[in-house]
């Protein structure tokens, strides 16, 4: 597809950024993998250097694919781990467009591996992504430092996610270095005249909930209510605007709550946990009863109605709503005498008559009907309702999940379970002949489809795995004339949409079945709702925002790409100093490289300072000849400390440098205190990693431990302790800790036998104080051993522990007895001897 053949949005969106720096947000499922791949493809040639950030491997996949079909070359290349330094330096030596992850893009610009000058530009995909501290960002401030005539165009289908935060967008074009903002939501006047100009025939189907599934909804809405209320009760000082059952029903919810809740998690109390839990459990149960069936949602209650759970619960469960809600689940599953009659979800009914009626349409032709749903357990549900009949369906599963007592104390631990004998992600079926709509089957389709002679159905997720370009490939592919929602996503609408006004040979038919007045219609509103207000208040933002000039920095006035050394920095000139001015040299930090995962090496060159990342043995950075420094983030500190690796990192950190240092960082978004259960399991407590940490320090008196609230504390604090200190050679420490090389002479543990070193400095009476004394005048253990009392005492500058030392040494060891270890080991553990 070239740029003539787009509609008429999309080649007006393709010359906006064509000619143009700058960030495009459209509004989902307008096609903006289309804009892109048309953009990749003018860059297509050895004589550019265009490399694309952000990019999924699926997307990567069919950016290749699609301009393979259209005879494009050279085609983009992807750059991964896989390929060598040399490979990759040859490859970008070639041009062309490139597709690498910001991580090995980054190592290569600060190796100097690409040619920094000749890059063309950059296509930056998911720019709602992109921050200060982040790798693509970080990527863009060292291309932008030595090229200053490239482009950088970047795009985004998330509006939402630039509202969240202060000054969101204009910090985020700020790390893209652009000026200008295209904004393409849906109700754009080209976008509507370009999708009106072919639209497909939309029926929408309201399918109504029976009696009992009203009451339910109703039930559930109500203990939501109330658990909400409850929040904003116990939390008057919480910023609670968000925290309403409209919001508490979409998708996003919990992210959003947990992303406001995660720094001060550890000052709510249990009740207020246990409610943001609660409304995570209510949520299911809606959705278990607007997308699951009877069986499934009486399966999922019985694990709640427990008293271990009654117990755990903020209370809502003791309410007349949750009885009302169990009563009525339970006669959803069995008639008036007490028998198993489960009763037949809505839509499936509707869903058979709008197959009978394709049928009929197509005047007995084969065709074929696409279906799409929500979930995989959507899709395999009805799978098994079009091939078994939903009565016998719904009695094979009661006997597999209500056959049998439910004792699972966990929630959530039946979903899938009717669906585990089922494989795969797509399903396709083919009609018996039958005239009778009730008794009219599908089995599973053994030909190919386009020499099927009955109907074909397609069952298929609107993003399997997580996917947005799956509906796409599969329209184009299938080419199916009638189309049957069966759940709602307004991405997977959208799509449809443009498929019809740009692909499609006929008129598609879709078929939109929702549940009227339901949670379902309301949270599909409510997504359409928040999407129109993100671009209202993008279109404010770019009408009041303030751009400096060289915002982009093409010029030397950029303040991204200026020294920020932050306020409580020292500065780095001795300005009481007279005569000649010091000379003005940059700090230059040494990095492993697989710190490049985090955040740290792009703030700690956002403040100045030279990264140069190589291949460390001992450390993670080295801030001067002397000071090492091995970065732990929570998670990472709590495994190190109980597989035994800290342990090894320290003792290597002391062996060879003179300052080595623990740094343990904590998530910028989440509480700077280590207690509770919030990071650690059930089964593992603070103090249990208070310990073991107290434990290190008396093994390494030497290692210093620093605690950090965040990287930005972190790249400050590294700032502050290279002031005046040297700077630290590369070729010198990638050599550290390979065998038969030592840091510096000085270091006094490598003159000796480190083993023999560690040994003598656990014997009782050796401390940091006489160590150095005892192994410098001490000539051997067998020495040692010839020596009194009086000279162990003379050795170590101290009589008594000059005793401690000689008695160790000489006086045997009594075993213990069984009754004396017996106590020991009960008293160490804790434990009282039981009276027998």
């Amino acid at each position: 597809m070239t740029a003539a053949e787009m509609l008429e949005y999309e080649n007006q969106m393709f010359l906006d950024v064509l000619h143009e720096n700058g960030l495009l947000v459209a509004a989902r499922g307008l096609r903006l993998e289309t804009v892109i791949m048309n953009l990749m493809k003018v860059y297509c040639d050895p004589g550019n250097l265009v490399l694309v950030l952000g990019t999924a491997s699926r997307e990567e996949e069919y950016f290749v694919t699609e301009l393979e079909r259209q005879g494009v070359s050279p085609l983009p290349r992807v750059i991964t781990s896989d390929v060598t330094n040399t490979e990759r330096e040859r490859v970008y030596l070639e041009g062309g467009v490139l597709m690498v992850s910001a991580r090995i893009l980054v190592v290569d610009l600060l190796k100097q591996r690409v040619p920094v000058a000749h890059i063309t530009g950059f296509i930056v995909l998911r720019a709602h992504k992109i921050l200060e501290s982040c790798q693509e960002a970080f990527a863009l401030r060292l291309y932008r430092q030595d090229n200053k005539t490239g482009f950088v165009k970047a795009f985004s289908s998330s509006p939402e996610s630039f509202t969240v935060g202060f000054a969101r967008i204009e910090r985020i074009m700020r790390s893209l270095f652009v000026k200008n903002l295209f904004l393409w939501p849906r109700f754009h006047a080209t976008v509507n005249s370009s999708l009106d100009k072919r639209k497909a025939m939309v029926i929408e189907l309201h399918v109504p909930f029976t009696p009992l599934m009203s009451t339910i909804q109703t039930a559930v809405l109500d203990l939501v209510h109330f658990c909400v209320k409850e929040i904003k009760r116990i939390n008057p000082s919480l910023e609670t605007d968000s925290i309403t059952v409209e919001n508490a029903l979409s998708k996003t919810f919990h992210k959003l709550l947990q992303l406001q809740l995660d720094p001060i998690w550890h000052q709510l109390s249990a009740n207020t946990k246990q409610l943001v839990a609660d409304l995570k459990i209510l949520r299911s149960i809606i959705t278990t009863l607007t997308q699951g069936h009877s069986v499934r949602l009486q399966a999922l209650l019985l694990t709640l109605r427990s008293s271990d759970y009654a117990k755990r619960s903020s209370g809502w469960i003791m309410l007349d709503s949750a009885e009302t809600l169990f009563v009525s689940a339970k006669k959803r599953l069995y008639n008036s005498k007490q028998e198993v009659a489960p009763e037949m979800n809505p839509k499936w009914q509707t869903l058979s008559e709008v197959l009978k009626e394709i049928h009929g349409d197509s005047g007995g032709s084969s065709q074929t009907v696409l279906i799409l749903v929500e979930t995989l357990a959507t899709c395999r549900q009805l799978k098994q309702y079009l091939t078994k009949g939903g009565p016998a369906m719904l009695q094979d599963l009661y006997k597999k999940l209500l056959g049998k007592k439910v004792t699972s104390n966990e929630p959530m631990q039946i979903d899938n379970v009717e669906e585990e004998e089922e494989e795969g992600h797509v399903f396709t079926l083919t009609q018996t002949t039958s005239e009778d709509s009730e008794s009219a089957k599908y089995t599973e389709c053994t030909t190919q489809l386009d020499s099927a002679s009955e109907p074909v159905v397609v069952l298929q997720q609107f993003k399997p795995d997580g996917e947005p370009l799956s509906l796409p490939s599969t329209l184009r592919s299938l080419k199916p004339k009638y189309i049957v929602m069966y759940d709602v996503d307004v991405t997977a609408i959208r799509q449809i949409e443009v498929y019809q006004s740009s692909e499609s040979e006929c008129q598609i038919q879709v078929y939109f079945l929702i549940y009227g007045g339901s949670v379902e219609e309301q949270a599909y509103l409510t997504t359409l709702r928040r999407e129109k207000e993100a671009f209202d208040f993008l279109i404010k933002e770019k009408s009041t925002m303030v751009v400096a000039a060289d915002q982009e920095g093409k010029g030397t006035d950029c303040s991204e790409l200026s020294r920020d050394i932050g306020q409580s920095a020292v500065p780095s000139v001795n300005t009481r100093r007279g005569g000649n001015a010091e000379p003005n040299t940059r700090p230059r930090v040494i990095v492993d490289m697989r710190e490049f995962r985090s955040e740290l090496p792009a703030l700690l060159h956002r403040r100045g300072i030279d990264i140069d990342p190589i291949t460390l043995q001992i450390g993670d950075y080295i801030l001067t000849p002397e000071m090492c420094v091995e970065r732990k983030s929570i998670s990472d500190l709590i495994g190190s400390l109980n597989s035994g690796r800290l342990y090894q990192q320290a003792l290597a950190m002391c062996r060879h440098y003179v300052k080595p240092m623990l740094l343990i960082e904590f998530d910028q978004n989440k509480p700077f205190a280590l207690q509770g259960r919030y990071y650690l399991s059930s089964d593992l407590q603070s103090s249990d990693i208070t310990a073991k940490l107290q434990l290190l320090t008396l093994h390494f008196p030497r290692l210093r431990l620093v605690w950090s609230p965040s990287p930005y504390a972190t790249a400050q604090l590294f700032h502050e302790l290279k002031e005046g200190k040297d700077e630290p050679v590369a070729s010198v420490a990638a050599a550290v800790g390979l065998e038969g090389t030592t840091l510096e002479d000085d270091v006094h543990i490598e003159k000796y036998n480190t083993a023999i070193h560690d040994f003598v400095s656990k014997l009782p009476g050796v401390n940091t104080k006489n160590l150095v004394s005892l192994m410098n005048k001490g000539e051997s253990l067998d020495h040692l051993m010839t020596l009194s009392k009086e000279q162990l005492g003379d050795l170590i500058s101290n009589s008594q522990n000059g005793v401690l030392l000689h008695d160790a040494l000489h006086k045997p060891l009594k075993a213990p007895t069984e009754a004396t270890s017996f106590r020991g080991r009960a008293r160490g553990r804790g434990f009282r001897r039981r009276k027998t």
